[in-house]
């Protein structure tokens, strides 16, 4: 990882883009902390992926919970197949 100040990526684009396609991460540095990271698109989809995964994973919990909990509906296949006609 990589921290350069927001002048640098400014004035060398090019270069820092090379870089991170290469598989670097870019932090740039900018006032009052308020900072950015330039990643490579295959890095940003597995972030995007990973939540995803985890988000699905808190749901099956909750699911879970609620099952164990006793706080579920049950409906017969009579019941499935009449609220489907309606």
């Amino acid at each position: 990882m990589l921290t350069v100040k927001s002048m640098d990526v400014r004035n060398h684009f090019r270069k820092w883009c090379q870089k991170v396609i290469s598989g670097e991460t870019i932090v740039v540095s900018r006032p009052k902390n308020e900072n950015i990271y330039l990643i490579s698109e295959s890095e940003y989809n597995e972030l995007v992926r990973a939540r995803r995964n985890t988000e699905y994973l808190e749901t099956l919990d909750r699911s879970q919970k609620q099952l164990e909990s006793g706080d579920v509906v049950h409906k017969t296949q009579e019941e499935l197949r009449a609220m489907e006609d309606a």
